[in-house]
This record gives C-alpha cells, sequence and structure tokens, in this order.
C-alpha cells in the first residue's frame, strides 16, 4: 500500500472564504449564523442560517459559467483553484490520465431545482425550462466540472452518502490511491442547500433551531438545551497524492492520511443509533487501519451538530472507543460553521489537518451546560481554541440512512 499525503487545500465557508480566513475565524471562535437573505422567512419557523458571505459570482465567473453552473458548484470551483494553487501544481508537467476527482454532495443544485420548477408551475404548463435545468441541478455534476477545468481523466464520481459524503469522497480518494489507482485525486465536497424547500423540509422533521431571537448562539453542540442544527453552505477540497508522487513534484507537503472507516447505523431513516453502533465501528475501523491505539488521537473533531439525539449518541459511541478522560480534546466545530451537510466533512477534514499543522485545537462555541451523564469524562474545548501537541486527528460524519465516516490524519514525517 502507497503512503498518501495532503498538499493542497481550499475552502469557502460561512466564515471565511479562503482557508486563512476559515481557520482564522475557526481559532478566534466566530459565528457563521445570521438571518437569512436568500429568501423571505416570514412564513419559516427557522430564519437564520450560516450562509456564505461576500462571494461575489459576477466577479469570479464568466456569464456563460453562471448560467451554467449552480452556486454549489460555483464554490467547488472556487475552493478546488485555491486548492490547485495552494499545492502549486502544473498539470501540463503531469499523467492526467492518473489525476482525478473524487467529490461528495447530497443535495446538489437544489435552488436551480425549486426556481425552474416553481416557473413551470407559475406557467401555463408549456415546459420552457433552461438547457442547463439538469446539469446545474444533478449532485455529479461538480466532480465533472472540476475534471473539465484541469482536463483531469483519471477516476471522477461523486459520493451521495448524506451529511457524511465529502468525509467518505475523501476516504475513497485516500484508497484509490493507496491502491495505486490514481496518483492524485482532488478530493472534499460541496453544498448550497439554503432554499425555501431546505429550510421548510428540515424544519417540518424538527431537525433545525429555531432559535431565531439569538441565532449565533443557536448551534451549540452538547449543551442540553440544543434544539438542532442551523444549515451551512459552501465547500472544502483536500488534493491527496500518493507519498512518492508528491516528492517527485518537490511538493510541500501537509500532513498524511493514515485511516478511514465507512459503516452505518442499520437503524433508522434520519435518527443515529441511539447507543452509536455505527460510530463505535467507523471509528474503530480509522484506528485499525491507521494501526493506532485509541490513545494515539489528539483531536476528534466531532460529528456534532447540535441536535438532541444525535450529539447524545456520539458522545456514548466516543467513550465507548476512548474510555473517559482520552488523551484527545473533542471539539465540535459546527458550532461555528452550521451545517454543510454533503460538504460538512470537508472543511471539517481541513479543520483537523490545519489543527495538526498548528497544533492547536479549535474551540466548540456557544455550550455552556453540558449533557450531565458527559460533563466531566471529555475535554470539548469549550469557549476558545486550545494548544496542545497534535500528531493524530480524527474527523467523524454521520448522516442520514445511517452513514458512517471517519478518518484520520497525521502529522508529517519522512
Amino acid at each position: 500500500m502507497k503512503r498518501v499525503v495532503v498538499t493542497g487545500l481550499g475552502a469557502v465557508t460561512p466564515i471565511g472564504n479562503s482557508v486563512e480566513e476559515y481557520w482564522n475565524s475557526l481559532i478566534n471562535g466566530v459565528s457563521g449564523a445570521a438571518p437569512i437573505t436568500r429568501f423571505d422567512t416570514t412564513q419559516f419557523k427557522t430564519k437564520f442560517a450560516c450562509e456564505v458571505k461576500n462571494f461575489d459570482s459576477q466577479h469570479l465567473f464568466e456569464k456563460n459559467e453562471i448560467r451554467k453552473y449552480d452556486l454549489f458548484t460555483q464554490y467547488a470551483l472556487h475552493a478546488a483553484d485555491e486548492a490547485v494553487k495552494n499545492a502549486n501544481i502544473d498539470f501540463d508537467t503531469l499523467n492526467k490520465n492518473r489525476i482525478g476527482v473524487i467529490w461528495g454532495c447530497g443535495d446538489g443544485g437544489i435552488s436551480t431545482f425549486e426556481e425552474q420548477i416553481g416557473e413551470y408551475i407559475k406557467g401555463n404548463g408549456t415546459p420552457r425550462f433552461s438547457p442547463f435545468f439538469i446539469p446545474k441541478r444533478i449532485v455529479n455534476i461538480a466532480s465533472g466540472v472540476i475534471s473539465i477545468k484541469y482536463g483531469l481523466r483519471g477516476i471522477n464520481y461523486t459520493t451521495a452518502a448524506a451529511c457524511s459524503a465529502s468525509n467518505t469522497s475523501i476516504i475513497d480518494a485516500f484508497n484509490y490511491i493507496r491502491w495505486g489507482k490514481a496518483d492524485m485525486i482532488i478530493t472534499g465536497g460541496s453544498e448550497a442547500s439554503v432554499s425555501e424547500s431546505s429550510i421548510g423540509g428540515f424544519n417540518a422533521s424538527k431537525a433545525l433551531s429555531t432559535l431565531n431571537d439569538d441565532c449565533t448562539k443557536a448551534s451549540r453542540p452538547f449543551d442540553i438545551t440544543r434544539d438542532g442544527f442551523v444549515l451551512g453552505e459552501g465547500a472544502g477540497v483536500v488534493i491527496l497524492e500518493s507519498y512518492e508522487h508528491a516528492v517527485k513534484r518537490n511538493a510541500v507537503i501537509l500532513a498524511e492520511i493514515v485511516g478511514g472507516g465507512l459503516a452505518a447505523d442499520a437503524y433508522h431513516l434520519t435518527g443515529t443509533h441511539p447507543e452509536g453502533e455505527g460510530a463505535v465501528l467507523g471509528m474503530e475501523l480509522a484506528l485499525e487501519e491507521a494501526g493506532i491505539t485509541p490513545d494515539k488521537i489528539d483531536y476528534i473533531n466531532a460529528h456534532a451538530t447540535s441536535t438532541p439525539t444525535g450529539d447524545l449518541s456520539e458522545l456514548k459511541a466516543v467513550e465507548k472507543v476512548f474510555g473517559i478522560n482520552p488523551n484527545a480534546n473533542i471539539s465540535a466545530t459546527k458550532s461555528m460553521t452550521g451545517h454543510l451537510l454533503g460538504g460538512a466533512g470537508a472543511i471539517e477534514a481541513i479543520a483537523c489537518i490545519k489543527s495538526v499543522q498548528e497544533n492547536i485545537v479549535p474551540p466548540t462555541i456557544n455550550t455552556e451546560n453540558v449533557e450531565q451523564d458527559f460533563a466531566n469524562k471529555f475535554n470539548l474545548t469549550l469557549g476558545k481554541a486550545q494548544s496542545r501537541i497534535v500528531n493524530y486527528a480524527m474527523s467523524n460524519t454521520f448522516g442520514f440512512g445511517g452513514h458512517v465516516a471517519s478518518s484520520i490524519f497525521k502529522k508529517f514525517t519522512e
């Protein structure tokens, strides 16, 4: 098996439109929650979200590109551009047949779908759809567009594992490279789901917070008063390549990915297993693949969406795998970014990689009264970032349907 390393990062998030902005906001505890600007929320129970801010499509893309690409694809392209530059890649000097794109997404072009169907319903029944309607809305289009932009002919697909989609895509990319089937893969995920049907749908399932009067404090993972997640949007890109390939092109290596565990709760349509059985399996598989014991993990970026049942089941799972008062700090960065659904794992992988690089654990903000049974069992990094040596970091993501993905990143050493 080949070693797989990280050589490039890119991000578009509710708290920063570059990796530097995102990371600085994370370690300073900045909330991305604010009143929704995309549509009139008067009749909605939830009136806020973690929207991407100051993203000027008109400035970043040509008019014909804006017509062709939904916002989730625009986010993907912009983050990919940052990552490629960060990795200092000259594709013309590389074998593009062995460079691929594996992406993660859940909702695809949901806003495009709403807009086009809405116009059709208001009309006289004549189907006047945009010729770009289908390619703008399908979930796989971002991976295709990224490959087209750079002329990459290697493996190319999109995982649609709900909220674990982009972590799954990263693990898949890791596997294809270590198996020798690719030299480099642009991986990650994106989402642009702040829309009427998404907010309305999640409200109907009672998944979203309704703390409209104090929305910057709405995402409060592990707190006894938590009342649901805050919807977010954006994109994260991680460039993975084999160690040999990175060395040959004199790349700067940011970290190494050493383990990935994929599993399922096999329990409920939308809820996690109350005892965290799937999460336990995913974390154990990742640790086994990395060849390390639980005490080696220094930081766990928890899935922790701020839902009453989900946070509790994850804490139970962590206790089963790591015990009480483990070596690891735990933090829930969704307290700042909100929940990016299919894009969550990508930006949280970046948080883990930066933590390994900088020896800083970003905080869990807004949480004041931790679940009583777990208040003294874990260091949840409450309130502010903590400096410590981070040699190994784990990222957990779980999705509707019971999907589980856990990945492990390591400080790079020769």
